[in-house]
């Protein structure tokens, strides 16, 4: 009965350690410094218009009904 308790915990183990890891970098872990007047180095890309989507060909009706043979 106890061989059963590691495999059964170690789903847990491996949560409760990645959850204490995201702990201590989001409360231990010095963040970098930030300058407030700081730009961005490139301006972000905008599109100077929609990209236009390909038109699909067109088809014979005749080639589209069902045939009767089925």
């Amino acid at each position: 009965m106890y061989a059963l308790i590691v495999p059964a915990s170690t789903p847990f183990v491996l949560l409760a350690t990645v959850m204490a890891l995201s702990w201590w970098e989001d409360h231990i872990l010095p963040t970098p410094p930030t300058e407030p007047g700081e730009a961005p180095a490139e301006a972000p890309f905008t599109p100077a218009a929609p990209a236009r989507l390909p038109q699909l060909p067109n088809v014979d009706p005749a080639l589209t009904r069902e045939v009767a043979g089925r």
